[in-house]
C-alpha cells in the first residue's frame, strides 16, 4: 500500500535495543564455536515481543534504524563530538552485523546510512510520514528524539511501556517539543560531549527559553539578563552555544535511498527466520517462534549464560485474565488438593506495607504450574483510605482470613511439600505472625544470587525480564506513587488478582529454570549450605529485634547538637569568618577561594564540590578540612542514628527490628536495612557511644562474640604468608608484629602510633588500598603512605603473588571464588579507564571478604541448634560479630557454646592454616559488651 492518510509508521531505535540487550543479559556464547551472541539473543527476544505485541494492530509500516559507523557530519563540525564515549566492548563488536541479519530474518526493514546517525534517519522518515498525513510512533527513550514529538508523532519507551507525547516532553524539558533543541543547546549533553553554556542546566535553560521565546532571541537580547554571571556566560560563549544547537538539531531533510512505501509491514518467512535462529543456536526462542508461526521447530541446542546445555521451563504465554480469584472454600480446597498432588507450590503474600512486623495480610497467591495461578483475597477494604465509613469495612466476596489460614496451614507446614518464594523470608515472617511456620522452602532470589552474584540484581521484575522475557505488571499501576499512593488493601480485587497471581506464576517459572542450573553452574553447595538454611535464622533474629532505650538516644541527640555547635565555633575560628558548615558550596568557597587550597573542582552548577575524599586529602595538610570532616561525622550520627533510630522503635515491642538482605553484596556479606545497623561507626568515640542505646532487658545481658582479625587470618592462609601464619598460631599481636617487621622496631619498643600505622596498612592491603587511600586514613602525605605500602609488599611477597594470581583467574574465568565455592562475578575486570583499578581491587578483596562472610554464615546456620536448650536469643549480625540476649546466669555457658560454634565454623569443608579466634564480651548494653 502507498503511504498516506490512515497509515501508521513505527520507527525502532535499533542501537537502543542492542545496548539494552547487551547490558541486560549475562555473557552468552554459541556452543559450537564460542561466538558471543548474548546481545543477539536479547535483541531477537525484543523483536519477537514487538511482533507479538503489534500483531493485528494498526501498524502499516515499520523499520529498525541503526547507526552505521561512529564518524558523522557532526564530527566535521566539532571534532570532540562524542569523543568521551567508551570503546565498544570487544564481545559486542562481532554481534553488531548479526543484529542487522536478525532484523532482516524477521522480515522487518533494516536501515542505516554512512555518515548519518540513526536519529537523523528517524527524523527524516518521521517528518515525511507526518507530511503525508500518517501517524508515527518512535520506539525509543532517547531524549534527542523528543524534538520530533507532536502533530501525529509520539514516542514509546518500549522498556517501560510508557508513551511520551507533547505533555511528556513538556514535563521532561519544561518546553514544547519544538524548543527542545534550544534547551539542549544551552544545557549541553555530557553523554554526547556537546559543550552548551557552562553552568546552565536543563531547568535554567527552560526558564530562559520560555522567557525569551527562542535561543536566537535569548542570545540577541542577552544584555537584558539581570544575573551578571549568566549574562556574561551567554555573551562570551555565544559561538559555542550556536554550535551546540547545530550538533543537537536533527536533520529532517536527508536524501534517502528508499521510500516510505519500502517500509510496509511484512509477515516473517518461517524458513528464513527459523533458519537464522537455528544458526544462532537459540533453542527456546526457536520453539516459541515456530509455535507462533505454526511451523516445525528446528533441532538446535540451547545454552545458558555459561555455555552449559539447559532445559528451560515449558513456554506457556502469560495470560493474566486466566488467573483465578478464589472466593469460596470449595475452590480453595481444590487448590489444596492440586498442591498436595504436585508436591510443591509457589507462594506469595500481598500486604498493606513493607514492614513485616506491622503489615496486615491482604491476600495470598499460589501457583502450581506455569500459567496456573490464583489469588485469595482476604483483606481488601471498601472505600478510600480517607472514607470515614468505608475505611475499615471489608469488601464482600472475600473468604474469612481465619478459614483460609486454617485450610492452608497444614500445606504450608507440610514437610513433604516444597514452598517456593521470591524473597521467601518476607512471606515467612508475615505468615509467622499468623501462627504458620512455612517450611521447607526454596527461594528464587537466592538461587539467582548463588549463580549470578556480581552480574545483575536479583529482584523479581529484573529476573522475569532477563530470564523469562516478560515484563511484570508494575506495582505503581495499582497503588500509585508519592502522596497519592494507596495501600494494597484499597486495590480493586480483580485488578489485584492479575497483578498478585502473576507474581506467583513468575516465581514458579523462575524456579523451574534455576533449579537445574544450580548443579550445572556448580553452586548447589553454596545455595544449600550458605543461602537457603540462613533464611529461617535471619527471620527469627529480625522478629526478635533488639531493645533500644529512647531516652538514651534523645540525650545523645542533644549532646551531638552541642558537639556540632562547639565544632562550628572551632571551624569559624580557623576560617576567620562565619559560614554555613552544612553547605558544601560555602565550604568549597572558604577552602578554595578564601584560603586558596588546591584540588577544588566545580560541578556543572559552577559550585565547588567537597565530598569526603577531597576533604580527606586536604586534611593531611590542613586542620580546617579535618574539623569539617569531624562536624559532618557528628551531624550524620545525629540525623542517621540518634534521631532516626527513635522512629524505628516498634510501638508494640519497644524494639528495633532491622531487615537483613542476603543478596545485598556480591561477596556474601549481609546488608541491613530499616534501619541499617551494619554501618554504625565504631572508630570514633561518638560512634561507639550509639551502641549504649541498645540495651538488655532487666535480668538479661547482651553478649557480643566477634571474630578477631578474620580477614587477615584468611589472607595469611590463601596467600601462604608464613610469617603471618606463625604469628597467628603463636597468638602474637599481629599489628605490632607487622609494625616490627616493616619499621624495624623491636616489639618491646613498640609505640601506639607505629602500631596504628601498621594496623591501617594490614587492613588497607586487604581492600587493595592505594597510596591515596592510606594517606587519607593516616592523614599523612601520599609519598610517605606509598612508601609504607611498597615496604609491606617487600616484607610479605606472598601477598603480591596472591593478588596477581587472583586477577589472572578473574580475567580468564570472569569470576573469583571463596574457599567455600561462592562465585563472585567480575564483569568489569577487563575494562579500561578509571573503573579498571576498582574492578581489580574488588576482585582481590572478594575471595577474602567472601570467605569471612561464608564462615559467619556457617556459624549462624549452626547456632540455633547449639543454643536451643539455653535461655539465649541471637539478635544481630554485624559483619564479623554476633550479638545475643541471654539470661545473666547463663552468660558463661552461652559464650562457651557460641564460641565453639564460631571457631569451628569453617570445618569440615575448609581447614585453615591459622586458628579462628573469637573475642567475647558482655554488658547491660551493646557498647559494654563489645
Amino acid at each position: 500500500m502507498s503511504f498516506g492518510k490512515g497509515c501508521h509508521l513505527h520507527l525502532i531505535d535499533g542501537s537502543a535495543f542492542i545496548f539494552r540487550a547487551y547490558h541486560a543479559l549475562p555473557p552468552l556464547t554459541r556452543k559450537s564455536d564460542g561466538l558471543p551472541i548474548g546481545a543477539v539473543s536479547g535483541f531477537c527476544n525484543m523483536l519477537q515481543r514487538y511482533v507479538e505485541g503489534n500483531a493485528g494492530g494498526d501498524v502499516t509500516h515499520v523499520a529498525v534504524v541503526f547507526d552505521k559507523g561512529s564518524h558523522t557530519f557532526r564530527n566535521e563540525m566539532y571534532d570532540q563530538y562524542k569523543a568521551n564515549r567508551d570503546e565498544m566492548p570487544e564481545d559486542l563488536r562481532p554481534q553488531i552485523p548479526l543484529t542487522r541479519a536478525a532484523t532482516e530474518a524477521f522480515n522487518i526493514a533494516c536501515k542505516e546510512i554512512e555518515g548519518f546517525e540513526a536519529d537523523d534517519i528517524i527524523a527524516t522518515l518521521a517528518c515525511r510520514a507526518r507530511e503525508a498525513g500518517g501517524r508515527v510512533t518512535i520506539l525509543s527513550s532517547d531524549k534527542d528524539l523528543m524534538q520530533l514529538v507532536g502533530d501525529g508523532v509520539e514516542m514509546l519507551d518500549p522498556m517501560k511501556n510508557r508513551r511520551i507525547d507533547r505533555e511528556g516532553v513538556l514535563e521532561k524539558f519544561g518546553v514544547e517539543p519544538d524548543r527542545v533543541v534550544d534547551v539542549q543547546a544551552l544545557a549541553g549533553d555530557s553523554v554526547d560531549n556537546v559543550p552548551g553554556a557552562p553552568g546552565i542546566g536543563i531547568k535554567t535553560a527552560a526558564l530562559l527559553i520560555n522567557e525569551f521565546g527562542s535561543l536566537e532571541a535569548l542570545l540577541d537580547r542577552a544584555e537584558e539578563i539581570t544575573q551578571p554571571k549568566r549574562r556574561q556566560t551567554l555573551i562570551e560563549h555565544r559561538a559555542q552555544i550556536e554550535l551546540s544547537k547545530r550538533l543537537v538539531q536533527l536533520d529532517c531533510g536527508m536524501d534517502l535511498p528508499f521510500t516510505l512505501d519500502d517500509l510496509e509491514v511484512r509477515e516473517p518467512e518461517p524458513d528464513t527466520l527459523l533458519g537464522f535462529l537455528a544458526e544462532m543456536e537459540f533453542r527456546t526462542l526457536s520453539k516459541r517462534i515456530a509455535d507462533a508461526l505454526g511451523a516445525e521447530p528446528p533441532v538446535v541446542m540451547d545454552t545458558d549464560p555459561r555455555g552449559t546445555e539447559v532445559e528451560g521451563p515449558a513456554e506457556v504465554p502469560f495470560t493474566p485474565e486466566a488467573y483465578e480469584c478464589v472466593r469460596d472454600m470449595d475452590a480453595l480446597q481444590l487448590w489444596v488438593e492440586r498442591i498436595t498432588e504436585r508436591g510443591y507450590v509457589a507462594v506469595d503474600t500481598e500486604t498493606t506495607g513493607l514492614n513485616e512486623m506491622q503489615a496486615d495480610l491482604v491476600g495470598i497467591c499460589l501457583a502450581v504450574e506455569p500459567g496456573a495461578a490464583c489469588y485469595i483475597p482476604v483483606g481488601h477494604k471498601a472505600g478510600g483510605a480517607d472514607d470515614l465509613f468505608g475505611s475499615y469495612a471489608l469488601i464482600e466476596g472475600q473468604l474469612a482470613l481465619d478459614d483460609v489460614l486454617a485450610l492452608l496451614k497444614p500445606v504450608l507446614e507440610d514437610a513433604a511439600i516444597l514452598k517456593i518464594g521470591q524473597n521467601m523470608k518476607y512471606d515467612a515472617k508475615i505468615l509467622a505472625r499468623y501462627g504458620i511456620t512455612v517450611a521447607p522452602i526454596d527461594d528464587t532470589m537466592l538461587m539467582s544470587y548463588a549463580m549470578n552474584a556480581g552480574l545483575h540484581g536479583h529482584g523479581m521484575d529484573a529476573l522475569a525480564e532477563r530470564y523469562l522475557g516478560h515484563t511484570p505488571i508494575p506495582i505503581k499501576e495499582l497503588i500509585g506513587s508519592g502522596k497519592a499512593q494507596i495501600t494494597f488493601d484499597r486495590v480493586d480485587i480483580d485488578t489485584a488478582t492479575r497483578y498478585a497471581a502473576e507474581d506467583a506464576d513468575i516465581t514458579l517459572r523462575l524456579w523451574q529454570r534455576f533449579k537445574p542450573q544450580l548443579h550445572q553452574t556448580r553452586v548447589t553447595t553454596v545455595y544449600e549450605t550458605l543461602e537457603r538454611p540462613l533464611v529461617p535464622v535471619l527471620a527469627a533474629m529480625e522478629m526478635a529485634g533488639i531493645l533500644v532505650d529512647r531516652q538514651v538516644l534523645s540525650r545523645m541527640s542533644g549532646a551531638f547538637a552541642q558537639k556540632m555547635a562547639q565544632l562550628e565555633d572551632e571551624i569559624h575560628g580557623l576560617a576567620g569568618e562565619k559560614f554555613n558548615v552544612g553547605s558544601p558550596a560555602q565550604v568549597g568557597e572558604i577552602l578554595f577561594e578564601r584560603m586558596g587550597l588546591e584540588g577544588g573542582k566545580r560541578g556543572k552548577t559552577g559550585k565547588y564540590s567537597t565530598p569526603a575524599d577531597v576533604l580527606e586529602d586536604l586534611a593531611t595538610m590542613h586542620d580546617l578540612p579535618a574539623r569539617i570532616l569531624d562536624w559532618r561525622q557528628v551531624s550524620k550520627l545525629k540525623s542517621t542514628y540518634t534521631d532516626a533510630l527513635q522512629d524505628h522503635i516498634d510501638p508494640d515491642t519497644g524494639r528495633v527490628h532491622t531487615s537483613y538482605l542476603q543478596t545485598g553484596a556480591s561477596t556474601g556479606r549481609l546488608a541491613s536495612t530499616d534501619p541499617n545497623l551494619q554501618n554504625i561507626p565504631i572508630r570514633s568515640e561518638e560512634g561507639r557511644r550509639i551502641r549504649e542505646a541498645f540495651v538488655a532487658p532487666e535480668g538479661k545481658v547482651l553478649l557480643a562474640l566477634d571474630y578477631s582479625q578474620i580477614e587477615l587470618r584468611i589472607l595469611a592462609h590463601v596467600a601462604g604468608i608464613d610469617a603471618l601464619k606463625e604469628a597467628f598460631r603463636d597468638g602474637q599481636d599481629i599489628h605490632a608484629m607487622t609494625a616490627s617487621e616493616m619499621f624495624d622496631v623491636p616489639m618491646d619498643q613498640m609505640t601506639p602510633d607505629i602500631r596504628r600505622r601498621a594496623k591501617a596498612i594490614n587492613f588497607g592491603v586487604i581492600y587493595g588500598i592505594s597510596g591515596f587511600g592510606l594517606a587519607r586514613n593516616l592523614r599523612i602525605p601520599r609519598s610517605e603512605a606509598q612508601g609504607f605500602i611498597d615496604r609491606y609488599f617487600e616484607r610479605f611477597p606472598g601477598i603480591r603473588g596472591y593478588m596477581d594470581e587472583t586477577i589472572g583467574f578473574a580475567k580468564e574465568h570472569g569470576f573469583v571464588q571463596t574457599l567455600f565455592g561462592r562465585k563472585i562475578h567480575t564483569p568489569e575486570i577487563n575494562a579500561k579507564g578509571p573503573g579498571a583499578g576498582f574492578a581489580k581491587r574488588a576482585a582481590i578483596n572478594a575471595p577474602i571478604q567472601g570467605t569471612a562472610a561464608d564462615v559467619i554464615r556457617r556459624a549462624m546456620v549452626r547456632m540455633p541448634a547449639a543454643i536451643a536448650g539455653l535461655p539465649a536469643t541471637m539478635l544481630l549480625q554485624v559483619h564479623d560479630e554476633l550479638l545475643f540476649e541471654v539470661d545473666e546466669e547463663a552468660a558463661d555457658k552461652v559464650i562457651a557454646v557460641a564460641r565453639e560454634v564460631m571457631e569451628g565454623a569453617a570445618e569440615p569443608a575448609v581447614r585453615l592454616d591459622v586458628p579462628l579466634i573469637v573475642d567475647a564480651g558482655r554488658g547491660a548494653n551493646w557498647a559494654q559488651a563489645h
